[in-house]
């Protein structure tokens, strides 16, 4: 990558963030130089020089900027660590309130269908990567989980399922001999197999590839497909014994599986 793409990429995420264009050009700017003048930090960003001042005034208020009230004044952005803490902090205090706004507004009105037969679509891997955690933190007495793909096996999935009581079934599955190293490496209390379910990666050329099978206290089951280049992941999901995902889940997974740790498909 490239200084102009890291420095359009930058831009680009503090504006998701929620910095205005200007505020967040003049930002990485100043992370660029040690200090800078309205006149320099203009020349640098192209931001109209007028704009620059209404730019510095929001972000030293947001405590993302430094000001010495020199003639002319000059600017520079607080360190790295500091200014991202910063910008954490204030998300974190607005997501606990859409939490806590959210947790109060109560339903509107219930269902007494049965869970038995629902199935729920998820898309991004964050999302699906949060749904699996909060199932997993949900067992009771099994998880078994096929992993098709490297990727999946972040610090957060390492860390729910070190993170079982020791009374769970701890299972995992890989597609390959290389995850599966990873798994016994990161999870040493699990029981890892080899999958023989390496016919679901499809052919060399297939873009699309399975990314997680997860079934937890054989009841609830979880499966998703992965972009291999982007990485994208969308996942299905459903809950009840008489779900009959569950059904053909439990039927598949327990491929691979020594007889001892089947999950009596």
């Amino acid at each position: 990558m490239t200084t102009s793409e890291s420095v359009e990429e930058a831009i680009e995420v503090l504006q998701q963030l929620g910095l205005k264009e200007y505020e967040a050009r003049c930002f990485v700017g100043l992370s660029r130089l040690e200090t800078g003048t309205a006149k320099r930090l203009s020349e640098l960003t192209e931001v109209p020089r007028t704009r620059v001042y209404d730019a510095i005034r929001v972000l030293e208020a947001q405590g993302l900027v430094e000001i010495q009230h020199s003639s002319p004044q000059q600017f520079r952005a607080v360190p790295l660590e500091e200014a991202a803490e910063t910008i954490r902090d204030r998300y974190d205090n607005r997501v606990e309130r859409l939490h806590t706004a959210l947790d109060t507004v109560g339903t509107v009105e219930t269902s007494d269908d049965s869970t038995a037969q629902q199935v729920w679509a998820l898309t991004g891997q964050g999302a699906v990567e949060n749904r699996t955690e909060e199932l997993i933190e949900g067992a009771t007495e099994e998880v078994v989980l096929v992993l098709g793909d490297e990727s999946l096996l972040t610090d957060d999935i390492v860390e729910t399922l070190n993170d079982l009581d020791d009374g769970i079934e701890l299972v995992i599955g890989a597609l390959t001999e290389h995850i599966e190293e990873r798994v016994h490496e990161t999870v040493p209390d699990a029981t890892t197999f080899l999958s023989g379910l390496g016919w679901l990666r499809g052919a060399d050329n297939d873009e699309t590839a399975i990314g997680r099978l997860l079934l937890v206290d054989r009841s609830t089951i979880l499966v998703s497909s992965i972009m291999l280049g982007s990485k994208n992941e969308q996942a299905i999901f459903g809950e009840g014994f008489g779900n009959g995902l569950v059904v053909v889940a439990r039927r598949l997974m327990s491929q691979g599986l020594v007889t001892a740790r089947d999950p009596k498909a």
